[in-house]
């Protein structure tokens, strides 16, 4: 069907741009990338298919992108977005997801669809008055006659991710987006949305906002991106949400539950699924006064010096306030961002008259792990308490490596179940991804990946295929008591961008593994 699509399409776009400014071309250019780029790839992963069939659909669709672009930089651009797609082709085949019968079929179709067009903007973009006569009467998809939307095609869909895939905390990058992937994998094979494939596209930024702007900057302008799903951390959004807004671009499902995302009113682009490092907090201060019976001046916060730092132990002074506790002595330990230098945090410890019994680690794993190691002995019986940005599994993993006696007591809050519970969320997750991503270990961060894409589908599948931004934000504030098996209802409004305020206890047992704790 691709194949018979593009021909018809690409008959149709050609006759219609005639005259079109030079933008409009662009979009039509990036429009045809997306049609002709996979049936390219597919054939290139075919042996049989002879490399000078190919090559000629390729060269033309090069001198098409050289006469379009304005300037080298956007020159490169669509190339880039076209090898892009070319990959994608390449990729369903090698994987399965299509076969070589059907690249001959698609590859064929094009062949005959640009058969004559000379390799010009004139001939290919602007074709001859007879072509443009007669292409407009082919029966083209009502799709196609849709009005051009960033990041939409007529089969596919396409958000962004920006997120440290390298760096210590590229795991959780690396874990979020395997969530997601797993989530539109499982729609992309059963059709997708409306005929329309979701695709993720992401940027490395490190963990650092000195490099945020610029992963967000290639995801919009370059990638052209419909809107961004899972963006990982609270420093790195306080650069990427201004950029979002000023676009007026979908920001969905960050892991973040810091408030910068989480005004009042809520800012119309912005919607979460977690519930906020705030209720985390307090969740656990809860948990450390009336169930532990721990005295307020016993707790400390060890926190990152950074947004996300600042977030956590502002959640914890409010859960004091909320208990009419005094907050103005709680004592802070900080490090700085992408290190693991504890030495500052443990001085500030040692030098406590008063001793300290628990801690509140707004942190991430390698950093947690550190701090634990270098105070255990010193502190027995420390209760050990993570948000869950932390990344459960590697924090896990890295204290198992010290030792199970470093590892077992630690406790973290969820924004998930537990994944090694039996929900219909958690088992439904944990088929897709042994189905997508066979040989990874189901993981706190991944789930929760997962779950947000659910959301975040179940209004697209609802918007319809006329979609566009203020339409499916329009879709999402009407979700209301959204049930995908995680044992709490899922709920947006106009003044709710919050879907869930859940929090689940676990704890690290001597074999590293996640155990239920009652928080209440």
């Amino acid at each position: 069907m691709r194949g018979r699509w593009a021909a018809v399409l690409l008959g149709a776009m050609f006759a219609t741009s005639v005259g079109a400014a030079p933008g409009d071309n662009t979009t039509v250019v990036r429009d045809l990338a997306s049609r002709v780029g996979p049936i390219v790839g597919s054939a290139l992963a075919c042996r049989d298919i002879g490399r000078p069939r190919i090559q000629t659909i390729a060269d033309k669709f090069q001198a098409v992108i050289k006469e379009t672009a304005t300037n080298e930089a956007e020159r490169d651009t669509l190339s880039r977005l076209f090898d892009g797609y070319v990959a994608d082709g390449r990729s369903a085949v090698t994987s399965g997801r299509s076969d070589c019968r059907t690249a001959e079929r698609q590859l064929t179709d094009l062949e005959q669809s640009l058969a004559g067009t000379a390799p010009s903007l004139a001939g290919v973009i602007g074709p001859s008055a007879a072509t443009a006569a007669t292409a407009p009467q082919a029966p083209i998809p009502p799709a196609a006659t849709a009005p051009v939307v960033r990041g939409i095609t007529a089969n596919e869909i396409r958000f962004g991710i920006a997120a440290p895939f390298s760096g210590p905390s590229k795991e959780l990058g690396r874990q979020m987006k395997l969530g997601i992937d797993a989530a539109f994998n499982r729609v992309n094979d059963a059709g997708g949305i409306e005929g329309r494939m979701l695709r993720l596209v992401s940027a490395d930024d490190g963990y650092e906002p000195a490099r945020t702007l610029d992963a967000m900057k290639q995801l919009y302008d370059k990638d052209q991106v419909f809107g961004f799903i899972g963006n990982v951390g609270t420093p790195t959004a306080a650069v990427a949400l201004p950029f979002a807004l000023e676009r007026r671009t979908l920001f969905f499902g960050a892991f973040t539950g810091a408030n910068v995302l989480r005004n009042d009113p809520p800012d119309r682009y912005v919607f979460n699924y977690r519930a906020s490092y705030a209720e985390e907090t307090a969740a656990v201060v809860h948990y450390l006064i009336k169930i532990r019976r721990l005295q307020p001046r016993q707790i400390a916060v060890f926190a990152q010096q950074d947004a996300y730092g600042d977030a956590g132990f502002a959640g914890v002074a409010k859960a004091y306030r909320a208990l009419g506790l005094n907050d103005s002595a709680i004592l802070r330990l900080n490090y700085k961002r992408n290190t693991v230098d504890v030495d500052e945090a443990i001085a500030q410890l040692k030098a406590q008259k008063l001793a300290v019994r628990a801690v509140v680690m707004v942190a991430t794993y390698r950093a947690a792990a550190k701090f634990i190691e270098r105070t255990k002995d010193a502190y027995p019986g420390m209760v050990y308490t993570n948000v869950s940005f932390v990344g459960s599994t590697s924090l896990a993993e890295e204290l198992m490596l010290l030792g199970p006696r470093y590892a077992s007591g630690t406790i973290v809050t969820q924004v998930v179940p537990a994944v090694g519970g039996y929900s219909s969320a958690v088992m439904e997750y944990k088929n897709a991804l042994a189905k997508y991503f066979p040989g990874e270990q189901a993981d706190y961060v991944s789930l929760e990946g997962y779950v947000a894409a659910n959301v975040l589908i179940n209004g697209l599948r609802r918007a319809g295929p006329q979609l566009d931004t203020e339409k499916l934000i329009d879709v999402l504030e009407n979700t209301r008591n959204l049930d995908l098996g995680l044992g709490t209802a899922l709920n947006f409004g106009r003044g709710e961008h919050q879907a869930s305020h859940k929090i689940w206890g676990t704890a690290i047992d001597e074999n590293g593994k996640y155990q239920s704790i009652d928080l209440e």
